[in-house]
């Protein structure tokens, strides 16, 4: 008996030493894991100028063009492992502000509009190497559906003669949907926490619709409407932090 209970301090020292030398485990089949880390958005943009469709000087404008600036804000991922190495992951966020500067013949304008984007994502991922590797690089593609909310015009735009007005202009940009490419990596702390970067590409275009109303004498010239045609493909970064459950 007294052999016995001595046996038994080795037993439980030899199992302490092969939990800590047992393999992590982080993501096999079946693992969820939440991230919440930060967006950076970098539009790779370019504008096809202003294009009058209705009125006195209606035509093309294509000197009358403008720029989107960067964007960051939060953002969360939920990644389920349906096998060791394939995956897909939700990718959400808190939609970020982009504004939108004059070019050529609008630099003079400075700011011509804001707006937030909404950009909801669905992604497939492939995870090289085993699940218990500490550092895990993959690749993805998936989709993604692009809208945008609190869209507005400057005031100095909307009394700039490039809109023919003095009065009021309002806009409204279209909806899409974009594919989506990304590659990236993990690195695994423990069996529970990780780090993750990611860098994704998206093909985006957006068409914007503005709707101007003349004031004082112009005013007789009624509703006036403009379009353009602008092409954002931002690149995005992600980096965060993630926990399996």
């Amino acid at each position: 008996m007294q052999k016995q209970f001595s046996f038994l301090p080795k037993l439980a020292a030899l199992s302490v030493m092969a939990a800590f030398a047992a393999p992590a485990m982080a993501q096999t089949a079946g693992s969820n894991v939440v991230n919440l880390g930060w967006f950076h958005l970098a539009p790779q943009d370019s504008s096809g100028g202003l294009n009058k469709l209705n009125g006195p000087g209606a035509g093309s404008y294509p000197n009358r063009t403008s720029s989107v600036s960067n964007a960051d804000t939060v953002g969360i991922a939920f990644t389920h492992f349906f096998t060791d190495n394939f995956a897909l992951t939700a990718d959400l966020g808190i939609p970020p502000e982009f504004k939108l500067k004059g070019t050529g013949d609008l630099q003079a304008l400075g700011e011509l509009g804001k707006a937030k984007q909404w950009s909801p994502a669905i992604v497939a991922k492939y995870y090289f190497g085993g699940a218990n590797d500490t550092f895990r690089p993959f690749v993805g593609a998936g989709v993604t559906y692009v809208w945008y909310s609190d869209v507005s015009l400057s005031r100095n735009f909307q009394n700039s003669a490039s809109l023919n007005t003095g009065g009021t202009a309002s806009a409204s940009l279209s909806s899409s949907w974009s594919p989506v490419l990304t590659g990236g990596a993990t690195y695994a702390f423990n069996d529970r926490w990780s780090a993750s970067l990611s860098v994704s590409y998206i093909p985006l275009k957006t068409d914007a619709d503005i709707t101007a109303q003349p004031a004082g004498a112009a005013a007789a010239l009624g509703t006036q409407r403009y379009k353009t045609t602008i092409t954002l493909d931002p690149i995005v970064t992600f980096l965060s932090v993630g926990y399996k459950f």
